[in-house]
Order: C-alpha cells, then sequence, then structure tokens
C-alpha cells in the first residue's frame, strides 16, 4: 500500500535522527523540529539530476550560511501576496493549483502536517479494505437485524456498503499505525519515550488529530453526528491509552485499573461509529436501548478476542486486558479478577437482553452461537462459558523462547 509505505519511510527516518542523536532532546518543541529535519533528510536523499549526496551537501554547506531570517521571509512575504492575488487572469490558474494540491492524508513525506491552502483527502488502501472485510461481514450479521435490515437480501448490503467500507478501512489504518508504534517500543526498536510518555513518531503521527481527514469527508457527505464526533474522540482516546499501558507494561511500570477498563470500553469505537451511520444513513434516530445493549455485547467480544489472541497479543505488545490484569493483580489473581468482571457485565447484558423484543433477542443469541461455532475474531460470546488461557508471567521470557 503506497501510503503506508510512505508513512513508514517517515517513521524510518524520524527514527534514525532519533538514534543518531541528531536532535537535542532540549528542544523546545521536539516534534516540530523532529519532523522539519526528517523532511529535510528525505528532500536530500531525492533524485536531482546528476547530482549525488556529496554535490547536495556542498551545495547546503556554501548556501546556508548566506540565508538570513530576512531574506526567508521576504520569500514568505512574495508567496503570501501571490496566494492572495484574484485577477481574473489568474483564476483558471488558482483553481488547478487547488485541484492539485488534494493529497491522501498519508501522500506527503509528511502526511499528518497542516499546509495553507491544502485540503486533506481521506483514502484507503487495497490492503486495509481486504482486512476490514471481516469485520464489514460481522458487523452487517450481528448489528443489521437492530435496523430490521435482512442480510439476505443484497440491497440491503450494498446500499450503504460504500459508506460503512471506507470508514472501517480508513479506521483500521489507522489502528495498524498505532498497533506498529506499540509494537516497536516493546522491541525496543529505536524508540525513545520523553517523560509524558510520548515518543517521537508517535507525537508527529498522531498530534494532528488522524480521524480529522475521515470525519471531514463523512461531514461533506452531510453525515457527520455529534454522536459520530464523539466516538472518533473515544477512538484516539484508545489508542492514547493502548500506546501509555503497552509501554507501561513493557517497562514494568505501574498500570491503573482505570485506565484498563476504559480503554476495554473503548475499543469497539469503530463498531459504534458504524452503527452511527448507519442510523443517519438510513434516516432514523438513534435507538438508546439498543446501542446500551450493544454497548455491554461489544465489552464481553472483546474480552472474548483478547483471551482468544492473549498469546499473540503478549508477542506483539497489543493491548490485551488479560495482559494488563496480570500486570495489576499478579499471575495468580488476574483469572479471579477478570472472571468477576465477566460475570458483573454478564448480569447486565441479561437484564437488558430481558426488555429487546423477543424476535431481536432470539436471533441475536442465534447470531452469537453461529459466531461461537465460527470462532476467532467474532461479535459472538457464550454466556457463562468461557476459558481464561494460562497467564504468562515473565512475557519477556515468552518473546525470547518464541524467537
Amino acid at each position: 500500500m503506497e501510503e503506508l509505505k510512505r508513512l513508514e519511510k517517515f517513521q524510518t527516518v524520524v527514527s534514525s535522527i532519533t538514534c543518531h542523536g541528531l536532535l537535542s532532546s532540549s528542544s523546545s518543541d521536539s516534534a516540530s523540529s523532529s519532523r522539519f529535519l526528517s523532511n529535510l533528510v528525505l528532500f536530500l536523499v531525492q533524485p536531482c539530476g546528476e547530482l549525488d549526496l556529496d554535490s547536495k551537501l556542498g551545495l547546503l554547506s556554501e548556501f546556508l550560511p548566506k540565508i538570513s531570517g530576512p531574506f526567508l521571509e521576504e520569500i514568505s512575504r512574495s508567496l503570501e501576496l501571490d496566494d492572495e492575488a484574484t485577477t481574473p487572469l489568474n483564476t483558471i490558474s488558482a483553481e488547478c493549483q487547488n485541484s492539485c494540491v488534494k493529497r491522501s492524508v498519508m501522500d506527503n513525506v509528511d502526511p499528518y502536517m497542516s499546509q495553507k491552502h491544502q485540503e486533506v483527502v481521506a483514502m484507503v488502501g487495497l490492503d486495509a479494505m481486504k482486512r476490514a472485510n471481516s469485520t464489514l461481514e460481522d458487523f452487517s450479521r450481528s448489528y443489521f437485524m437492530f435496523h430490521r435490515l435482512d442480510i439476505n437480501e443484497p440491497q440491503s448490503i450494498f446500499r450503504y456498503l460504500p459508506v460503512l467500507s471506507f470508514t472501517e478501512s480508513y479506521i483500521y489504518q489507522m489502528d495498524a499505525l498505532n498497533e506498529k508504534i506499540v509494537s516497536e517500543s516493546a522491541c525496543g526498536s529505536q524508540v525513545i519515550y520523553s517523560s509524558h510518555g510520548w515518543n517521537a513518531e508517535s507525537r508527529v503521527l498522531f498530534e494532528t488529530n488522524p480521524l480529522k481527514p475521515l470525519g471531514d469527508l463523512l461531514e461533506r457527505e452531510a453525515l457527520l453526528t455529534n454522536r459520530v464526533q464523539q466516538e472518533f474522540n473515544s477512538g484516539e482516546e484508545y489508542w492514547a491509552l493502548e500506546r501509555k499501558l503497552c509501554h507501561a507494561l513493557s517497562n514494568k511500570n505501574k498500570i491503573c485499573l482505570e485506565d484498563v477498563m476504559r480503554a476495554i470500553h473503548l475499543k469497539s469505537f469503530d463498531y459504534r461509529v458504524l452503527n452511527l451511520l448507519l442510523y443517519k444513513l438510513r434516516g432514523e434516530e438513534v435507538n438508546e436501548l439498543h446501542m446500551d445493549f450493544l454497548s455491554i455485547s461489544e465489552f464481553l467480544v472483546e474480552v472474548a478476542d483478547d483471551l482468544f489472541d492473549y498469546e499473540d497479543d503478549v508477542l506483539e505488545n497489543n493491548f490485551n486486558v488479560l495482559r494488563m490484569f496480570v500486570g495489576i493483580f499478579g499471575s495468580s489473581n488476574a483469572p479471579t479478577e477478570l472472571a468477576k468482571r465477566i460475570s458483573e457485565a454478564e448480569e447486565k447484558y441479561e437484564e437488558i437482553m430481558k426488555s429487546l423484543d423477543p424476535h431481536l433477542s432470539s436471533n441475536y443469541q442465534r447470531r452469537c452461537e453461529e459466531a461461537t461455532k465460527e470462532g476467532g475474531k467474532i461479535s459472538g460470546h457464550s454466556l457463562g462459558t468461557w476459558n481464561i488461557p494460562a497467564v504468562i508471567s515473565d512475557e519477556e521470557a515468552y518473546r525470547s523462547a518464541q524467537r
């Protein structure tokens, strides 16, 4: 996927600059300084006629001492005047320029840098669409019934598929990038954390609101509601908690139970976004009873998925509720403490289910049973039947043994 490759190149340069000590940690704005130097390095390594790297460095050594602040201000003012020109002769040119500066959220050297007169356009890659497909299938089979839509009728799916597919694919891309940063912190690959627990890469990637391009697109389609925006905020909060908690666990630092429970409840924000969009697409009011019921179900599903993926999440340093409980309560008490939270959620789940339409309740239970049989990352969970895997008390030793 071309967009992700460009972003990975940018991350590599940021890491190299940090690793080689080219940027002082005392810089007043390390994120902006890191971004500026990374852009400069990427510019220098781009082919330019017959100039090799030594020639480029020679030109810089000769030219940079001659550049002054007043000279740069003069150039800046001149460019601003050009941008503000509105005579009929340059109208067509301006329109062409505006059409040319539209770009993907990952399309430039610095994909998140907000620049004047540029419109950041949300785009997704084919790989993300393929990977998001399982989530879309599960969402359709598990949530469409709450909208009185028949999963067996193709028009029910394809009528809403473009918006739902694009949204989930975009969120998947952002989630994959966040997991990459978290994974790098586990293996200690050139990642240096500040006193706030952020590293230079993650600040560059996420400081400018990674879901804003998607929000802008939905707003243009009259689909961005306050509730959808709140879930976007939940997603960004989850990513921040994932980085914070996984970094703390890798470094054997104290973990806050409130943060863990908050994260596991936020984790299914993409399902809630899709559900809210489906209400908006159909022109119907949000059913709060259904949202409350599905929220509890989503919690139980996330826990079930974490138990299923526990060993893999340890290897990849991904957020996993059992991992976090081991870090908080210890390997001997973690399963018991987690079982308590599961039992509490199941009680709420069964209580709210009594308020659902009996036909809907029966269909959803049947869907959960189907999903449980299918296995893997699905929206089904079998109430009262939980298999908590043997905990890993020494994650570092476990990772070493698996390599």
